[in-house]
């Protein structure tokens, strides 16, 4: 099973990047250019949509690290949302989730609440 990306850009500077299916070494890179179309478009807050995803390797979390960069470089961020119980786990023991903090929602990482 492959990894689906679908890259809206909204109103104003932020994105959604909603990914289905399993984040490993095979979509990183599409991730990650994902998110570099994303901020090259003048939109440098993105949220990835980790609903549909269940599982993510350390590839997968590379990418969104990579990500996290390259949003914060251009003054915005990248949060996640609706990451389930392993992708939580992959964060937790990496503790990254102190610097990818996980939201519930699309729209509470959008919000920052």
């Amino acid at each position: 099973m492959g990894l689906d990306l679908d890259l809206e850009l909204r109103d104003g500077r932020t994105a959604v990047l909603r990914l289905v299916g399993r984040l490993t070494m095979l979509g990183a890179g599409d991730v990650r250019a994902a998110v570099d179309r994303a901020v090259d478009a003048g939109h440098p807050l993105v949220v990835v949509d980790l609903a549909g995803v269940p599982f993510m390797d350390s590839s997968g979390l590379g990418a969104l690290v990579g990500g996290l960069r390259a949003t914060r470089v251009a003054q915005g961020d990248l949060r996640i949302a609706g990451a389930g119980e392993q992708v939580r786990t992959v964060l937790e023991l990496t503790s990254m989730d102190r610097v990818l903090r996980p939201y519930a929602h699309v729209d509470d990482a959008l919000r920052g609440d």
